[in-house]
């Protein structure tokens, strides 16, 4: 049994102009311990799969299960990281972090231990009491990824998290979040990335959910078969096979909004 379901689900935005199918009759599972690619052009409704698994949508058709039981709202067992950092701007990188320990049954002092140790794993020693207008996006991007993994959760879902930030910064980050996946010794486990970007996909996934828009649905999926760690193999003949492979079903579709690195 898969992790997570989704079966059978569409979403409809209504509206006084008149309603919008966003997507249509969506059915994949995703694995414990997978790392997922999600890739396809704007508007096919990839962001809104993942903000319906995180509980912060919903389906208006199909139904969503996480661990067996459907997800009717926020999940503790759920982490996001999105595109546009999503932090308080009057609020340090720390009590940014903090935010998500506010639930927790921990002291101020072991939540405030929590936050620091987690963004120094993050290679932000020393900007703890840095207000986000004083980082720059990489180390947003950080405090947002610190942020999601406080609560320790089983599965973090990725919103195009690099797809704002400059191509170094988003290579350093795309290792982190490899390294952070790869640690066995603690959460989370499973990770769901949405990406307009065909190498990072094959670089990061294990598989690639290939979508189509207007209303959205997955038209492929392809395995990425290539040995970890995948860095020795960006610039083989097998990388490009998967990436080439993509492409086609890409061109094939007619799906031009998708990106190279």
């Amino acid at each position: 049994m898969p992790l997570i379901r989704i079966e059978q689900v569409g979403k409809t935005f209504y509206g006084a102009k008149g309603d919008l199918l966003s997507l249509d009759n969506v059915s994949f599972g995703i694995e414990d311990t997978e790392f997922l690619a999600i890739i396809g052009p704007s508007g096919c409704g990839k962001s809104t799969i993942l903000r319906m698994i995180a509980g912060l949508d919903f389906p208006t058709k199909g139904h969503i299960y996480f661990q067996d039981k459907p997800i009717r709202g926020p999940v503790p067992g759920i982490s996001m990281v999105f595109q546009n950092f999503a932090l308080l701007p009057w609020e340090t990188a720390k009590e940014n972090v903090l935010i998500a320990l506010d639930t927790k049954a921990m002291s101020r002092q072991e939540k405030e231990e929590a936050a620091k140790a987690l963004l120094k794993k993050l290679g932000l020693e020393g900007f703890e009491n840095n207000y986000p207008s004083e980082l720059s996006g990489g180390m947003k991007q950080r405090v947002g990824i610190a942020r999601a993994l406080a609560v320790a959760p089983d599965v973090l879902l990725l919103d195009e998290p690099f797809s704002s930030l400059d191509e170094v910064t988003s290579k350093d980050l795309r290792k982190e979040v490899l390294r952070i996946w790869n640690d066995r010794t603690e959460h989370p486990d499973t990770f769901v990335i949405v990406t307009h970007l065909v190498e990072e996909a094959v670089l990061l996934a294990d598989r690639v959910l290939v979508m189509a828009p207007r209303p959205g649905r997955m038209i492929a999926e392809v395995k990425i078969d290539i040995p970890r760690p995948r860095s020795d193999y960006v610039r083989s003949s097998i990388f490009f096979e998967h990436v080439d492979r993509i492409d086609e079903i890409l061109e094939k579709a007619g799906i031009e909004d998708i990106k190279h690195v």
